[in-house]
């Protein structure tokens, strides 16, 4: 399979889009149906992730989603470009802490997502990624970060 390359605007409305192009480019390349749903829920948070991170920083700069396949597996990357050294765009992101330790800053355990920070949703989202995907790699640089997945192909 060749690689697809997709950008899109920081918008909201845009996450929903790229979720279902890249559920159409995992079935026709091969991942098994039962593992469509984690795929489409992982690309979600993270461009819901790269959206929020560029809508505070960087508006005018698009998201960016990679998609290819080796035969034996499927892999997505999206990528943000908001500067590493910005909290908001993933530097000092521990995905599990963000797991396991809700209420880890003294506040009330039950608090929900809308008692977050901003870097704390962005922390939670990474730990969704990183409990749906066997193989996932999140890593930080100066031009932003970069979360790439991957998922068996069948028959692979």
């Amino acid at each position: 399979m060749a690689t697809v390359e997709v950008s899109f605007s920081a918008l909201p409305v845009h996450v929903r889009t790229a979720r279902l192009i890249v559920a159409a480019v995992a079935r026709r390349s091969g991942v098994p149906e039962t593992l469509l749903d984690e795929v489409r829920l992982a690309v979600a948070e993270a461009c819901s992730r790269a959206v929020e991170a560029h809508q505070r920083h960087c508006p005018d700069e698009p998201v960016r989603l990679e998609l290819s396949g080796d035969g034996r597996r499927f892999e997505v990357v999206v990528s943000d470009a908001v500067p590493g050294d910005d909290a908001a765009g993933g530097a000092d992101i521990d995905p599990v802490s963000a797991a396991s330790a809700p209420g880890r800053d003294g506040s009330d355990p039950s608090a929900g997502p809308a008692d977050l920070g901003l870097a704390d949703a962005a922390e939670l989202g990474l730990a969704v990624i990183q409990g749906l995907v066997d193989d996932v790699k999140i890593d930080t640089t100066p031009k932003g970060v970069q979360i790439r997945m991957s998922w068996p192909l069948r028959d692979a």
